[in-house]
């Protein structure tokens, strides 16, 4: 029977039965990820992402035996179905459960790793590429080639570190580490990209200046449109208030509003990933307070859901698609050479983060005066660590670079593609397995100093009443209140900084406007929220 079924997937984009068989197999494979790792859920070196990836692995094998050497997965891999369907749930439910007090406090050190840190890590892997590969005989690589193989090193994947890390119990670090992630990702396409399109024959002082202008300019407006677009549906669910007829309009207008903000960006040439990051953080903020209580449990756990599968969906197919035997066709005369690219990629990988994470960091305790926000030598290991494994992005980036439509012929290419493979398979086993061990080593008792930092805006904290306005500001007639005590005393009594003031115009001009905490009075729902029915007569 499986004989028979696997027989059929070398021809699965021409046939619709085979597509079909294929799906099976996958969605089946999906259902056995998620039940593996609720049963590895404790385990001290596994994480879903493992779980995922070495299924996938597992699977490939088996395809491979059964169809004689032929196949090894299920589905052909395509950068539109990454960066179009799978990469937008996945960011977007970054921003919309993100903490936001302590990202934007964190804002600037995020910047300096995120974007800095990127540039300094793709430079050091670029110059790096290209002094070894010289002597490598790999074939023929111009300057184009090592840039776009910086680009690609360059992105990070911090998912095992952040499955371990929890933001309730180490917010700082989390919010380091997340964010960083996120414009990690964003900066390493926009550079990419810029690459892909730069006339590289005249590369000068002008021209780098043109790239880092061009850089900012797709920032501000991927920014720019992804908090206009979550204000529009901030606005409009306020205004005409779907939930007192169905809820499910209301989750099905977010949804799409935040898919739109992402096909948006991809149609002006923008940024996607910080055009929806941010949509999501704005819909957190404004959208998720106007609808109904049923809307916000929902749309919560939707998101999450679907940012989950994708991720699952990633791991599992690169696992799959690691045994490719076209790819490795190509570079089996000389296997000596693709270890040795693997390992000057690995090294590289680690050096070039190093590079940035260590002196950044020194940088930003200084500006920092509070001893509890700076970052400590072993947060600092950890953010090192946490950026050494490598996934989807760069699995996505090389494909585009490498191949057409997931396969190439060119030995040079072959190469690369392998030791993209091979870094992503090492770099998310090894170092992911080795994760837990290590926070725990390094961050022991995390819970017992900061679990008060949590973020009661954020859609995690959908059981706390709402609050008053008032309750984050002073008495104007109060001039003599204490120092707090505690950090959240701190937090809930701003002092006169720019979350102060953001919080006064916040108040004053955006929330009465566009919905938000407190300003949404209360209204019943729909009639099925008003008059659930009774499922003990079904």
């Amino acid at each position: 029977m499986l004989d028979s079924l696997v027989s059929k997937l070398p021809s699965l984009s021409t046939s619709d039965h085979a597509s079909v068989v294929a799906l099976n197999l996958f969605v089946a494979l999906l259902c056995a990820c998620i039940v593996l790792g609720h049963l590895l859920e404790e385990n001290r070196w596994m994480n879903e992402s493992i779980t995922a990836l070495l299924i996938g692995l597992g699977t490939g094998v088996t395809i491979l035996l059964i169809s004689k050497g032929k196949s090894s997965h299920l589905l052909v891999f395509s950068e539109d179905l990454f960066f179009i369907y799978l990469l937008p749930p996945i960011i977007f439910n970054a921003g919309f459960q993100v903490k936001k007090k302590q990202f934007f406090c964190n804002f600037v050190t995020i910047m300096l790793f995120g974007a800095v840190g990127t540039i300094i890590s793709c430079t050091i892997i670029s110059l790096g590429v290209a002094q070894f590969f010289k002597k490598l005989d790999i074939g023929t690589f111009d300057l184009g080639d090592y840039l776009a193989i910086g680009a690609i090193f360059a992105a990070t994947d911090s998912v095992c570190t952040l499955q371990v890390l929890n933001q309730d119990e180490t917010p700082l670090l989390y919010s380091l580490v997340f964010g960083e992630g996120v414009v990690n990702d964003a900066t390493s396409v926009v550079v990419f990209n810029a690459i892909q399109s730069f006339d590289l024959t005249h590369l000068n002082h002008e021209a780098a200046f043109h790239l880092l202008g061009n850089f900012l300019y797709l920032f501000l407006l991927s920014t720019l449109l992804g908090a206009a677009t979550g204000l529009i549906s901030a606005y409009v669910i306020k205004k005409l208030y779907f939930g007192r007829h169905s809820t499910d309009r209301e989750v099905a207008l977010m949804m799409l509003m935040a898919y739109l903000s992402y096909m948006l960006a991809e149609l002006f040439d923008l940024s996607g990933i910080l055009t929806v990051f941010f949509c999501g953080i704005v819909m957190s903020h404004y959208t998720w307070h106007n609808v109904t209580e049923s809307s916000r449990i929902t749309t919560k756990h939707t998101f999450a859901t679907l940012s989950f599968l994708a991720e699952t969906f990633i791991f599992l197919y690169v696992g799959m698609d690691a045994l490719d035997i076209d790819k490795w066709r190509s570079v089996s005369d000389t296997p000596g050479t693709s270890i040795a690219v693997s390992s000057i990629l690995m090294g590289l990988v680690m050096v070039g983060r190093a590079a940035f994470v260590f002196p950044l960091s020194f940088l930003s305790n200084l500006a920092k005066k509070n001893q509890s926000e700076k970052i400590n030598f072993n947060m600092q290991v950890v953010i090192w660590w946490s950026g050494l494994m490598r996934g989807a992005v760069s699995m996505a980036l090389a494909y585009n670079k490498f191949t057409r439509a997931g396969h190439t012929d060119v030995r040079g290419n072959a190469i690369m593609i392998t030791s993209t493979i091979t870094v992503c398979l090492f770099s998310t086993v090894v170092f992911g397995m080795l994760t837990k061990p290590l926070i725990s080593y390094l961050l022991p008792h995390q819970n017992a100093t900061t679990s008060m930092l949590s973020d009661d805006n954020t859609p995690k904290s959908i059981h706390i009443p709402l609050l008053d306005q008032d309750s984050f500001i002073e008495p104007s007639g109060n001039h003599n209140v204490p120092r707090p005590d505690s950090i959240r005393g701190f937090l809930t009594r701003p002092t006169r900084t720019v979350h102060y003031y953001w919080r006064q115009f916040d108040d004053s001009f955006m929330r009465p406007v566009f919905g938000g905490r407190g300003f949404v009075p209360f209204v019943p729902g729909s009639p099925t929220e008003r008059n659930p029915p009774d499922l003990s007569k079904a």
